[in-house]
């Protein structure tokens, strides 16, 4: 039987409402679901050791810092879509070390600067430092250095606040070249033997000898090294930056070494040096027992009695017959 015109017309409206409600449930879904993950993400804190920048991401929002958070905070709205970067709040150190895994980063990492006379100097040390917390001073920071990558030893790219990775690239590629810098107009300053005394040992040290002016030792002058670092170094890093972003900061000097072929030579020379003590040594002691013998000699010249008196000391014990003179003289007790 043929469907009546209030029938279909029935049917049409059961359709359209289904297909509204569709459309209704897609679009809470497409609007409701980022809203909810926004709602849940806009809740952050931050633990003991950091501190985080906080910059606007929302869809309709510009991307300028929106707050700083401070170290140990509770949990803190952040707002829809925010990015949050987080930095180091506590005392950071940068080690250079020829000692595998013990730096920054792994593998032997040696400062290698020259003296005024032109031998390569290893230096290792330890450059301490923390981030000035300041707000105003963070959120310059992060204008500057949060928003562009730099390029780490492994080749990748990193933000400063990607973690230790990011962290380490910075620095590598931001505050190495000015400690680099400073080490080298130092350590330029002092001849190899100021700072190693072995490096005299296969040097030609006439100009230094011609100077008249006496080595100091080698802990004074590293010393004086680690102190002239410091007091440029804030500045070096200031005017490098822009701004006092970092404080605290110190240099500790630990060790200057030589490099391998020099070592090696050193290392030669110190044998040499050995062997001939040793040898002198030797002709020391066969000259006193020559003088001690002469002297003995001559005391027994003087005093023929004497020289048998030693000669019976020198007789094994239990002698029963000696008859000086004679080979057969000498007469052992028999068991």
């Amino acid at each position: 039987m043929p469907r009546t015109p209030s029938a279909a017309s029935g049917g049409t409206s059961r359709r359209s409402f289904r297909g509204i409600a569709i459309l209704v449930i897609l679009a809470l879904i497409v609007v409701g679901a980022p809203t909810l993950i926004g709602a849940f993400s806009g809740f952050e804190r931050t633990s003991g050791g950091e501190v985080a920048v906080v910059r606007d991401g929302g869809p309709l929002d510009d991307n300028k810092v929106r707050q700083v958070i401070d170290p140990g905070s509770g949990v803190t709205w952040i707002g829809w879509w925010s990015q949050i970067h987080r930095y180091p709040a506590q005392q950071r150190f940068y080690t250079i070390t020829s000692n595998s895994g013990e730096g920054e980063k792994s593998g032997v990492d040696v400062v290698n600067v020259p003296s005024s006379d032109g031998v390569n100097m290893g230096i290792e040390g330890t450059l301490y430092f923390g981030l000035n917390l300041d707000h105003q001073t963070l959120k310059s920071f992060d204008d500057k250095f949060g928003t562009r990558k730099f390029r780490s030893t492994n080749g990748g790219t990193y933000y400063p606040w990607d973690g230790d990775e990011g962290w380490s690239a910075f620095l590598d590629q931001i505050i190495r070249p000015v400690i680099d810098n400073d080490l080298r107009t130092q350590i330029n300053n002092f001849r190899c033997a100021e700072l190693v005394s072995s490096c005299a040992l296969v040097q030609n040290n006439s100009a230094g000898q011609q100077s008249g002016v006496p080595q100091q030792g080698n802990n004074a002058n590293i010393a004086k090294i680690q102190n002239a670092v410091n007091t440029s170094l804030a500045e070096d890093l200031k005017a490098t930056l822009g701004a006092d972003f970092l404080t605290g900061i110190h240099f500790n000097l630990s060790r200057v070494t030589l490099p391998t072929e020099v070592q090696e030579a050193v290392n030669q020379a110190q044998a040499a040096f050995a062997k001939v003590t040793e040898a002198q040594a030797k002709v020391a002691q066969a000259r006193a027992e020559a003088e001690a013998n002469k002297a003995r000699q001559d005391g027994y010249n003087k005093c023929p009695t004497c020289a048998e008196i030693e000669k019976l000391k020198a007789l094994p014990q239990g002698i029963t017959v000696y008859a000086p003179g004679n080979t057969g003289g000498v007469a052992l007790p028999t068991k």
